[in-house]
């Protein structure tokens, strides 16, 4: 509580408690409306992911978290890399980790721009790391999440599977460089917030240009997600209709 007092101040540290308190007291009604209500991705209904780490049921991890596990249960298994170390916070994971800056065991510290594999991978996953690249760094680079995309697209294997998701609003680089089509996945689209108890649409990228992070609601407001089907054809059934 000292490190929200000292940031924040009294008056926003009890906002805080008062809002992780809120989350919680919803939490069981949200997971009774969950089990209802599909997250509606490619023509596939799947399920929000809960996980009380970060508190995931109120943020963009209910949706990236949702498209990652199924993305790993529904591509033949393989050779396999995370680039940013997320998933292990929320599943026991067996996979290769790429993760610049955080030490874990397992886990690779090296730029993905620097990396090198002797071997190329069968699937290529990511979940809110390429907004980092170049951005929260010092000094910034702006380009270098293009040549951080280019990485990872060199990292898989022929016929092989990437699934990168990223929020949009927090990097303005990288939003510049998607809508502009020097990030180009073969299939690209985007999955927006529509509601303050955390429902999301899929809808046309175009929708999204110009997203805000952190309003109208906490955290992101649009994702950003690209994909390379590969031999699986994973995310390639139906494509975004919005509304």
């Amino acid at each position: 509580m000292r490190f929200h007092v000292g940031e924040q101040g009294v008056a926003g540290a009890v906002a805080e408690v008062a809002d992780v308190a809120r989350s919680y007291a919803l939490y069981p009604f949200l997971h009774r409306r969950w089990e209802r209500e599909p997250l509606r991705f490619r023509g596939l209904d799947l399920r929000y992911t809960r996980h009380h780490y970060n508190r995931a049921w109120r943020n963009e991890r209910s949706v990236e978290l949702t498209l990652a596990l199924d993305f790993l249960a529904q591509t033949p298994p393989g050779r396999t890399i995370e680039i940013g170390n997320v998933l292990s916070h929320y599943v026991p994971v067996s996979h290769d980790i790429l993760d610049k800056y955080e030490v874990s065991p397992g886990v690779m510290n090296v730029d993905i721009v620097d990396y090198r594999p002797d071997e190329k991978y069968a699937r290529v996953v990511s979940v809110s790391t390429l907004e980092h690249v170049g951005w929260d760094e010092r000094p910034r680079e702006p380009d270098k999440v293009v040549r951080a995309y280019r990485a990872i697209r060199d990292l898989v294997c022929d016929g092989g599977s990437i699934l990168l998701t990223c929020p949009l609003g927090q990097n303005p680089h990288l939003d510049e460089y998607i809508h502009s089509g020097a990030i180009d996945f073969p299939i690209q689209t985007a999955i927006k917030r529509i509601s303050r108890d955390n429902r999301w649409l899929e809808v046309p990228l175009s929708e999204v240009h110009g997203a805000r992070y952190g309003a109208p609601y906490r955290n992101a407001n649009a994702l950003f997600v690209g994909i390379v089907p590969g031999h699986a054809g994973w995310g390639v059934t139906v494509p975004a209709t919005g509304r």
